[in-house]
């Protein structure tokens, strides 16, 4: 499946081309799939690439997410290269621009988790920080509270920055 979402999805295929014009090409080889731990479903490693868990995603649209999302990430590492994943800060702006651009927070996906409330202005919004807290936390550099802080001062700022897209895809 990770195949045809690398051949037919049109956001990857987006992010594809905009790592490799910023001279960060990736091909097959840099997308693994592997049985992984019940919380998460996929993960990005500069030393390993795209990690995608089938014991997590079952379907085309799972996959795609999953896919986009981790590439995020890896457009990220591209553009700064002094992205450090143990900087609390550096690790909540890539993660919220990972929720909020991979299509994690769309209205579908948050209808399927139960995570719609009747407040539906913003929910996009509140959405990405609770999705962004949750990976940043798991991070053993931001424990104590250090994960909240990161997110909750980077939000703003990360949130805009839409790059590579001119938008937010899907909204």
């Amino acid at each position: 499946m990770v195949d045809k979402v690398l051949r037919d999805s049109p956001t990857v295929q987006y992010l594809l081309a905009s790592l490799k014009m910023g001279g960060c090409g990736v091909g097959r080889p840099f997308f693994h799939v592997t049985r992984c731990a019940d919380d998460v479903g996929g993960g990005f490693s500069t030393d390993y690439g795209v990690i995608l868990c089938h014991n997590k995603l079952s379907t085309y649209k799972e996959v795609e997410l999953a896919v986009t999302h981790e590439l995020i990430h890896a457009y990220d590492f591209c553009r700064a290269s002094n992205l450090d994943l143990t900087n609390c800060h550096h690790h909540a702006c890539t993660e919220i621009r990972a929720a909020n651009l991979s299509g994690d927070c769309s209205f579908y996906q948050e209808f399927v988790r139960g995570n719609l409330s009747e407040a539906l202005v913003g929910q996009h919004k509140r959405c990405v920080r609770r999705r962004a807290l949750l990976s940043v936390s798991l991070n053993p550099h931001c424990q104590g509270g250090k994960a909240e802080q990161a997110v909750g001062d980077m939000m703003k700022h990360c949130f805009r920055d839409t790059d590579p897209f001119p938008r937010i895809p899907g909204l």
